[in-house]
């Protein structure tokens, strides 16, 4: 079986693309009919996988407060960023990856808060949740590539 953080990484691959294809002002703009933009979605699987490992299993997130509020589910593109937020984004794509796989390596992952999702998973341990973050993000993924052909 494969290993279900390096298909993650597959992933965060394809976004880094990307945030390398397009330019600044592509990033934030949101398309008519789409609620948010390219930037928004990259950043909300961050903020998404970093909610669903580490805080449902009661441990510290690698992100701040300010970056969850702004990308949790339920939010939308409220205003541009900046060059430097891309490029935080950016570095968040694999060094939070690289402190999961080390983590899971360490036995860090002892506890975890059950949790039932919006589609319909109950995630019941920290493998569950690194599976349907690969779900996650396989459909934001789809909703990127639709959102760049409105560009």
């Amino acid at each position: 079986m494969q290993d279900p953080i390096a298909i993650t990484r597959v992933n965060r691959k394809t976004l880094e693309k990307m945030l390398d294809h397009y330019s600044l002002d592509e990033l934030n703009k949101v398309p008519e009919g789409f609620n948010n933009n390219l930037i928004w979605n990259i950043a909300h699987v961050v903020v998404t996988q970093q909610l669903l490992v580490y805080k449902l299993s009661g441990l510290p997130m690698m992100i701040d407060d300010e970056m969850v509020n702004t990308y949790k589910k339920g939010t939308r593109t409220e205003a541009a960023v900046s060059q430097s937020e891309v490029d935080k984004v950016r570095g968040l794509l694999f060094s939070t990856l690289d402190q999961t796989e080390k983590d899971l390596d360490g036995g860090v992952f002892k506890e975890f808060k059950e949790y039932p999702t919006s589609t319909g998973f109950v995630l019941r341990s920290t493998q569950d949740a690194i599976s349907f973050n690969n779900y996650h993000e396989g459909l934001h993924l789809g909703y990127i590539m639709a959102l760049r052909k409105s560009l």
